[in-house]
């Protein structure tokens, strides 16, 4: 007989590692495991130098958010470790992260995170420790089928995070378990406060762990020290409309904060790292039908084969804040995958992911996905472009 686990023995002789970052989904997954009865052990990851984050609101995995893992263990009842996985995160996480912006990236370290801080080292730990399962507070559901499990979307939409899962190998999938995927949000903070647990009401994590008050471009030049080299701001028709003070601080879609006065709205278009140049047009000039992806993880079952150019439907997001969109997969000519959309989307970026589903709505599956790769720069000559008019911050 299986418990709530999907595990074949008593959820007293099931050990369960817990990964606890402090927030109160984590908290929540600790404390009904062991209401259950199961041989629960939690472990928080100190991931980067506190600092600034110590006690700011949103962070995770440093300072406060420490404590309030210990606090909440110790209501659970239960033992509690910190490891310090510092070094392990800035080789795997913070460093990739600096080389993909300066690369004209738009880069997502949560996916970078989970696929080898938490879900390879952490599980390797849980293994050494004899546990059955690494569970998380993660919003996305896990269900046997067959010989193996598979990712779903959670029950809350508005919390699903299955885009930054995706990259999760299936023999990691057979072990982890993620018991909020069929609840919603205001139910699990009602479960902490039943449990009495301080973190109830504690404010959800915010942008991204390491980067205070979401200037991306400040830990990018401390890690790389005169990154933010200047250069030129072109328009798509060959026009000259400033000067920049690094690509790093630009990303695709961006409209406000160019730092050119225009007679038109302008958007930043594309990025050029080997010329320097960051490149503004009208908004048309942002809408994609065609996504070539780059790392592509696939744990859907059949082959991705099986979907290539066979004009099957599938649901992606290419956004983590955007909801499924039909599209279908071909062959990107280069003997890679790519995703046409049915729609065009605006604004999609390199380095960003492209999640792919069998379905759009709660319990769809996920099928896998990959890197978006740098699309084709538009062609842009500035040889003989007017000089840069007098610009302002737009």
């Amino acid at each position: 007989m299986l418990n709530s686990l999907d595990l074949p023995k008593s959820p007293a002789d099931t050990r369960v590692v817990v990964a606890m970052s402090g927030g109160v989904d984590s908290s929540v997954v600790a404390g009904l495991l062991a209401q259950e009865g199961y041989d629960v052990i939690g472990i928080t990851l100190q991931l980067y130098d506190a600092g600034e984050a110590a006690t700011r609101a949103g962070s995770c995995c440093a300072g406060q958010d420490i404590y309030d893992a210990r606090q909440a263990a110790e209501t659970i009842g239960i033992p509690h470790y910190v490891l310090d996985y510092e070094a392990r995160f800035r080789e795997a996480v913070i460093d990739p992260f600096a080389e993909s912006y300066l690369a004209g990236e738009t880069p997502i370290p949560c996916v970078a995170c989970n696929q080898t801080v938490k879900f390879r080292d952490l599980l390797a730990t849980a293994r050494e420790l004899g546990a059955d399962a690494l569970a998380t507070g993660h919003y996305i559901d896990s269900r046997a089928e067959g010989a193996h499990r598979r990712l779903r979307r959670p029950v809350d939409l508005d919390r699903d995070q299955s885009y930054f899962l995706y990259a999760t190998t299936q023999e990691q999938v057979d072990f982890l378990r993620f018991p909020l995927g069929r609840l919603t949000k205001p139910q699990t903070r009602a479960i902490a406060e039943r449990l009495g647990l301080s973190v109830a009401a504690k404010p959800d994590s915010q942008d991204i762990c390491f980067v205070a008050k979401g200037r991306y471009s400040d830990i990018i030049e401390k890690l790389k020290p005169g990154a933010g080299e200047a250069g030129d701001i072109v328009h798509l028709d060959g026009r000259r409309l400033g000067r920049h003070a690094g690509i790093l601080h630009y990303t695709i879609g961006q409209r406000r904060g160019i730092g050119v006065a225009a007679g038109e709205p302008l958007y930043v278009v594309a990025l050029e790292p080997e010329t320097n140049r960051v490149l503004v047009g009208p908004r048309e000039a942002l809408e994609t039908r065609r996504v070539a992806l780059r790392d592509l993880n696939w744990i859907g079952g059949a082959p991705v084969e099986a979907l290539l150019g066979d004009g099957r439907e599938v649901w992606v997001k290419v956004r983590s804040a955007r909801p499924p969109a039909a599209a279908r997969l071909v062959e990107d000519g280069e003997g890679g995958v790519a995703v046409e959309l049915a729609d065009s989307e605006i604004g999609v970026a390199p380095g960003q992911a492209c999640v792919i589903y069998d379905g759009a709505g709660a319990g769809a599956s996920v099928l896998g996905g990959g890197i978006i790769r740098r699309p084709q720069t538009p062609a842009v000559s500035v040889r003989d472009a007017p000089p840069a008019r007098a610009s302002s911050a737009a």
